[in-house]
């Protein structure tokens, strides 16, 4: 299997056109080097032989660190209600939205 061609400036001058980019020469260089870098780390990766390795989701097993979810006794209302800014009827009290009715 021969390798895939190298990546030119004038290939990222084409994608930078399909991008709507207005690249630099110098912008058009750097981006050159970079973009041949990124592709040959792709071409690395997919030559590693990955056949004896199980699909993962994640690289290190991930577990629930959270408490199990049990009722347990809520906040007494009044003493919430008493730090409330506003009170009516035993609620909290909002500002209306505009254009509500009342």
């Amino acid at each position: 299997m021969s390798d895939p061609p190298s990546l030119g400036r004038d290939d990222v001058a084409h994608v930078a056109r399909l991008a709507r980019l207005s690249l630099s020469e110098q912008e058009l260089d750097m981006f050159t080097g970079q973009l041949a870098r990124v592709i040959e780390h792709a071409r690395d990766v997919s030559s590693l032989d990955v056949a004896g390795v199980p699909p993962t989701s994640h690289p290190i097993p991930i577990r629930n660190v959270l408490r199990s979810d049990e009722p347990c006794a809520g906040l007494d209302r009044d003493e919430v209600l008493a730090a409330a800014p506003d009170v009516e009827d035993g609620r909290f009290r909002v500002p209306r939205i505009v254009g509500e009715a009342p």
